[in-house]
């Protein structure tokens, strides 16, 4: 049985609307110098693994349903972020532009940003994404009106650090003051609250948020303006696109009027769920970059990082995400590639000397110092070493026998795969090789 350890998580705490500047400011030195923490061990059950995307769907709704309140408490919190001011409330939409951007090129204008994934942009592998390159990084999307009403889930779905930075968080919602609730909770802990507008599961047909709520603007500007007219730090969103380009230019446009200022676009339609078959649209994203005044991300066709410059080159965005792509290979962000990328021959590939199983024991190590549930890091284990259970399938079915996991199995699985004489590594090319080894990540050792 896993050993309970102390969370490192966020202080919950009342967040009062401030107008005045003098007032907002001394508030915010305050909660910084006079921080207390208390820890308080967290058990964690496991999960069996997931097959379908169906059971996916009601697996999430499951263990949404399933948080109930409990006297948990966090440790170790990162400092409160600082805002570049007051809500916005009395800001026009230039002061809003400005201030989009004041905020942004604060954060140092991340180019490389790991995307929300639920149950897999938690903090183990957020710090992993970061430590091979990721200069920012999303929360998985977390349930504004769970996470205003219980402290169990609270505690063990948003953990951070102070490392863990920049931050957004990610709701979803579909009732303003609910959402507000919730993002009040975070704001000191993050540098945008990020509203989901994008998920396009059965989960979100059912919640009546995510991409759903495409098919209601009123709502979705109302949310906006809710968070944009009360929090200290900026409101993101990330959308999905119309299957008509004038349609998204105009939701791109009432977003960015409604307060939002930060905008990252799925360049997919709701209906388009499989980013492996169909491509993501870059020019939709183009268009939404050349109507908009606000920073823009770019999410969909990430594989590698050539892709990354050909997506910030055709689409002009500031920035570009990737998700299922760091499920696979986390050290995507500085050079490394999967097989399935590497460029040459046999005889011409360029073994990084890196591999998913030291990655997987790198998160592992994560784990153990910043605990999340067990059916997060199975999901990751699967996803790293999808490609050696292939060959050694007698491993994958003895981790799917497993109803209950432990540090000292999946390290030991780790271990008969290596004795087994499987590997498979991470490749380079010329131009990613010269600047891992200008890095110094591919000596990295896999210990952290």
């Amino acid at each position: 049985m896993r050993s309970s350890r102390p969370s490192i998580s966020f202080l919950c705490g009342k967040n009062s609307s401030l107008t005045d500047p003098l007032s907002t400011l001394l508030s915010l030195l305050y909660r910084n110098n006079n921080r207390s923490f208390m820890a308080t061990p967290i058990t964690q059950n496991p999960t069996p693994p997931v097959d379908s995307q169906d059971n996916l769907d009601d697996h999430l709704c499951t263990i949404l349903e399933q948080h109930q309140s409990s006297s948990l408490f966090s440790s170790d919190l990162p400092s409160p972020s600082f805002s570049l001011g007051s809500p916005s409330r009395c800001l026009d939409g230039e002061w809003r532009i400005e201030r989009a951007w004041a905020h942004w090129k604060k954060l140092g204008q991340p180019k490389v940003i790991v995307a929300p994934m639920v149950d897999n942009s938690e903090l183990p592998f957020r710090m992993l994404c970061r430590k091979y390159g990721a200069e920012a990084a999303y929360t998985p999307m977390l349930h504004s009106r769970i996470f205003s009403e219980t402290e169990k889930y609270r505690t063990q779905e948003f953990t951070t650090c102070k490392e863990d930075r920049p931050l957004f968080v990610q709701f979803c919602a579909n009732d303003p003051d609910i959402l507000l609730e919730a993002a009040r909770r975070v704001e000191p802990y993050c540098d945008y609250v990020d509203i989901n507008l994008g998920c396009p599961q059965r989960i979100a047909r059912r919640g009546n948020y995510g991409a759903f709520l495409m098919d209601n603007l009123p709502v979705i500007k109302s949310l906006v303006q809710k968070l944009a007219l009360n929090l200290h730090v900026p409101v993101s969103c990330k959308i999905r696109i119309f299957p008509n380009l004038q349609d998204t230019i105009s939701y791109a446009k009432m977003l960015e009027e409604a307060g939002c200022s930060l905008l990252a676009v799925h360049g997919r339609t709701r209906d388009e769920k499989d980013g492996k078959k169909i491509r993501a649209d870059w020019n939709a994203i183009k268009a939404v970059k050349a109507t908009v005044r606000i920073p823009v991300l770019a999410n969909g066709n990430i594989r590698h990082m050539d892709d990354v410059h050909s997506c910030l080159e055709a689409t002009g965005a500031d920035g570009v995400l990737s998700a299922e792509t760091l499920l696979e290979n986390p050290a995507m962000f500085s050079g490394f590639r999967t097989v399935e990328w590497a460029e040459g021959n046999d005889d011409t590939k360029l073994d990084a000397g890196l591999d998913q199983a030291d990655l997987l024991i790198e998160y592992l190590k994560l784990c153990e110092r910043y605990p999340v549930p067990w059916r997060i890091i199975r999901s990751h284990v699967h996803k790293l070493l999808g490609e050696w259970f292939r060959i050694q399938p007698h491993l994958r079915e003895d981790l799917n026998a497993q109803s209950i996991l432990t540090f000292e199995f999946l390290y030991d699985m780790v271990n008969r795969l290596r004795e087994s004489g499987t590997r498979i590594p991470l490749y380079t090319k010329g131009s990613d090789a010269s600047r891992i080894s200008a890095n110094g990540i591919a000596a990295c050792s896999a210990g952290v």
